[in-house]
């Protein structure tokens, strides 16, 4: 539970300077666009290159110990964030914490491949990345109403006080990770019976130093497969389209709507139900999907068996992109604008959920190393892509704009058909297999 909390408002950070953007950008006399959606956009950075170094330090020290000491220090660079002087060390206050962050993101799928079958694990996966899912329409709601009555400060020690009671439960967490349980089960084995020759089943015989340089090297390993690859390039280019709306929405809301501060944050809304709605078609269907076709085939069940449910997500994405542009390029009423990013939110989250549940099924005892090669390229790209935003709707408008990146997303809707039907011949391949 400590951990489900702490995954839930982490990601809730990474969304919280969008609405207080122009107030940022205002107190430290700033009018450069791409920098004010950099501060938003480089806690993403972050979520790229913090995974290369938890991921791998878990598989040598455990998931536990990660959990307590980034949260520590996560606490630590908002209240950096909160007293910044310049834009500068603001911006690199958000990519320390954007590092701290990512270790829910990083090692949550393998804490539930640690403790849940796979029966059971979408269901699972579903309670525990609700945070991932709901955080970032969260995260512009508490700033939007918080920052007109005490400052855009105020937006990051919010976050840092809710973290540190979430930190109090985190620092009583226990060990899932059964190579690490193995490990010390086995030393305390060596110190009872003397006997120094006793080796854990798991032990790879690597000290931690070769441990961790193999283990770094693993994720980036993994992206030679063109399945990850591709299903991580196309759970980023979805992730992207959302971070994109983020950093657009609320100049979209106050120039063309009328909203201010509070109401534009509150608009998120609608992604944040667009989420629920993607998380209860993924969390609902996922299991009973892949126990149909286990049934259906007369056989154990393969992570192909997850990648039906993407096919929903490839779809309803482009009709929530040409929705959202084209009805905010002729000024529809403001809540069909919102209906389509609810379209574009369930997509993210179904390309999450059905990619994370394969990448857990396929390499479960290294499940933080393959979700680690997704979240790497899902936060680079996520990161990058929405600093084109203001110059791109600029050129092109909102509603060719969005409907350049729905041509984009289009174009990913064979993917999941292509993987369901020849995805096990290509990890078996002799080119593809992915081998430690």
């Amino acid at each position: 539970m400590a951990a489900h909390w702490e995954f839930y408002f982490r990601p809730t950070t990474s969304t919280v300077s969008s609405p207080v953007t122009a107030d940022i950008m205002e107190h430290f006399d700033s009018t450069n666009e791409i920098l004010g959606a950099f501060v938003t956009t480089v806690f993403l950075i972050g979520y790229t290159f913090g995974p290369s170094v938890i991921a791998p330090l878990s598989e040598i020290y455990g998931r536990a110990i990660l959990y307590k000491i980034c949260i520590v220090f996560f606490i630590v660079f908002n209240v950096a964030c909160a007293v910044a002087n310049s834009m500068g060390s603001l911006t690199v206050f958000r990519l320390l914490a954007g590092i701290m962050g990512s270790c829910p993101v990083t090692l949550g799928p393998g804490s539930v491949a640690d403790m849940i079958s796979a029966k059971g694990r979408a269901k699972a996966m579903s309670a525990y990345v609700i945070g991932i899912i709901l955080g970032p329409s969260i995260g512009p709601i508490c700033a939007g109403y918080i920052a007109p009555a005490k400052g855009w400060r105020w937006a990051f020690w919010l976050m840092a006080i809710i973290i540190g009671a979430i930190a109090i439960p985190v620092m009583f967490l226990q060990e899932s990770y059964p190579y690490v349980i193995l490990k010390q089960k086995t030393e305390k084995l060596r110190k009872e019976t003397g006997n120094q020759d006793l080796r854990s089943a798991l032990d790879t015989g690597k000290s931690p130093g070769q441990l961790f340089v193999f283990s770094i090297w693993r994720p980036i390993k993994m992206l030679i497969s063109p399945i990850i690859f591709l299903l991580s390039l196309y759970c980023a280019l979805v992730y992207a389209y959302l971070y994109l709306c983020f950093t657009t929405f609320p100049e979209l809301l106050s120039k063309k709507y009328g909203f201010v501060t509070g109401p534009s944050g509150l608009a998120t809304l609608g992604l944040g139900v667009g989420s629920i709605i993607g998380l209860f078609i993924s969390g609902g269907t996922s299991d009973k999907i892949s126990k149909y076709l286990t049934e259906k085939h007369g056989g154990p069940a393969k992570p192909e068996y997850r990648l039906p449910v993407l096919v929903v997500g490839a779809i309803i994405t482009p009709i929530g992109l040409f929705l959202y542009g084209w009805t905010a390029h002729f000024g529809a009423h403001w809540i069909v604008p919102i209906i389509g990013t609810a379209f574009i939110a369930a997509g993210m989250v179904i390309a999450f959920m059905a990619t994370t549940m394969y990448l857990v099924d396929a390499y479960t005892v290294y499940s933080a190393s393959a979700t680690a090669a997704n979240t790497m390229v899902r936060c680079l790209i996520g990161a990058l892509i929405p600093l084109a935003g203001p110059a791109m709707f600029s050129k092109l408008g909102y509603g060719w704009g969005n409907s350049l990146l729905g041509f984009i997303a289009v174009a990913f809707i064979p993917v999941p058909f292509v993987f369901y039907r020849y995805g096990e011949r290509i990890r078996e391949s002799k080119v593809f297999k992915i081998e430690f």
